[in-house]
């Protein structure tokens, strides 16, 4: 008998539950974990360019070195560059800086920032 992984992008959550799961993650890294699930599911479903790139900066600029959220905003931010077609000079400069971290020191920022730039610049077309 076989066990297949079933594997489900989280759904956008209510923008107050959002900013309550970002902020207590941002506090404490115990809660990082549901803050990923929050980042994704707002990333991959809602539907408010602004607010979902402000989370995305937010996290990408306030959590901790070596935080997982780190490289997640990165991947986050090419999430949000494919599915609008735009995004702030801030979250430009962002989502490269992430890239550039990840490169120098994985143990800063995870890859996942390199692919997420990598999304930027292909979706926006800065290649």
């Amino acid at each position: 008998m076989h066990s297949h992984l079933h594997f489900e992008n989280p759904p956008a959550l209510p923008h107050k539950v959002v900013v309550e799961t970002l902020e207590r993650a941002l506090r404490d890294r115990s809660e990082e974990g549901q803050a990923a699930v929050v980042l994704v599911g707002t990333a991959l479903n809602d539907g408010d360019a602004e607010f979902v790139e402000r989370w995305c900066v937010q996290v990408g600029t306030r959590a901790v070195p070596g935080s997982p959220l780190l490289g997640l905003a990165g991947l986050c931010l090419g999430h949000t560059a494919r599915r609008f077609g735009r995004l702030s000079d801030e979250a430009l400069a962002l989502a490269q800086s992430l890239a550039a971290r990840a490169e120098a020191d994985p143990s800063d920022v995870d890859g996942r920032a390199q692919d997420g730039y990598d999304d930027v610049r292909s979706f926006l077309n800065l290649w």
